[in-house]
């Protein structure tokens, strides 16, 4: 019998590479998301047919965070996150051979705006603000569902960085124009992961039958914002980058419809559970993600 995947609102950056790696080991890629072409999420009874004796559940919907904190977007950020898992997890309830493994994703702007030291699953401090009530109750309702078939494991994921997408375009943009020095103070932490660990941190799921709940799906080796923006200038073979200071960020953030707490949010997480775990990361180093980016995108 042909090994299948489902893939909830894997339609974005992180999704089309999840199915394309899926595809070439020889699975059926089954996906749930709002496109014609794809399982709605209102049709209880496809949802079910497709998740019913799959290998894995990986859950990725939600609308992108990278928009104004108004009213109506804050509603759809929140309900886009809480009312999938929702969904998945009475689909779940009602498959005769559900699968072993639900992956759902979470982020890792959980925690709190951290200068002073890394941020682990265990002693991690969960902050303040809208970001993080959205992201606790999305793990709220994750873990909420009691699946004895079922292995559930949530990936606080750092920003993920990789070829054709993602935050690199902005950021690289920005350093061709001469852009690209100091965001703000330049001293927050800025954790990021490449799409490839993302893939293989999934199958590593997988494979570890005993691991479940909360992982950091970030890089060990997180930077501060001043060292990404010097990396990827002598990447680029870029000699000057102008500062952008945060006031010069706000009005920014306001023209082009986002916020800067994306980039000015210290984020200094860390994957402890995966590293004592023994997963392997393919890209360790900003230095080699940013290498293999540039290379694979040509700039």
């Amino acid at each position: 019998m042909q090994k299948k995947v489902v893939l909830a609102g894997g339609t974005g950056f992180i999704g089309k590479l999840l199915e394309e790696k899926y595809t070439s080991l020889g699975y059926d890629v089954r996906m749930i998301s709002r496109q014609e072409q794809h399982i709605s999420w209102n049709n209880s009874q496809q949802m079910v047919e497709a998740i019913d004796q799959s290998d894995v559940l990986i859950n990725l919907a939600g609308k992108s965070v990278d928009c104004r904190y108004n009213e109506k977007n804050m509603k759809e950020i929140f309900s886009s996150r809480t009312e999938t898992t929702r969904i998945l997890g009475e689909a779940l309830e009602k498959c005769e051979n559900p699968p072993p493994l639900w992956i759902n994703s979470s982020t890792a702007t959980i925690y709190r705006h951290a200068e002073d030291r890394p941020m682990t699953e265990d002693a991690g401090e969960i902050g303040t603000g809208f970001s993080v009530e959205v992201a606790k109750e999305w793990e709220k309702a994750f873990f909420s569902f009691q699946l004895p078939q079922t292995r559930q494991a949530a990936l606080r994921i750092a920003i993920v960085l990789g070829p054709g997408g993602g935050v690199m375009t902005p950021f690289k943009n920005l350093v061709r124009f001469g852009l690209g020095g100091v965001q703000g103070p330049g001293n927050q932490m800025f954790s990021w992961i490449h799409i490839e660990d993302v893939f293989g941190i999934i199958r590593f799921l997988q494979e570890r039958q005993d691991l479940s709940g909360v992982f950091n799906c970030s890089s060990p080796h997180p930077v501060t914002n001043r060292e990404l923006m010097a990396k990827l200038r002598d990447a680029m073979n870029v000699k000057v980058g102008l500062p952008s200071p945060r006031w010069l960020l706000e009005m920014g953030a306001v023209l082009i419809r986002t916020e800067t707490e994306l980039i000015l949010k210290s984020r200094w997480v860390v994957p402890e559970r995966l590293e004592k775990e023994g997963y392997n990361f393919k890209y360790k180093d900003i230095d080699q993600a940013i290498a293999h980016i540039l290379k694979s995108d040509m700039y």
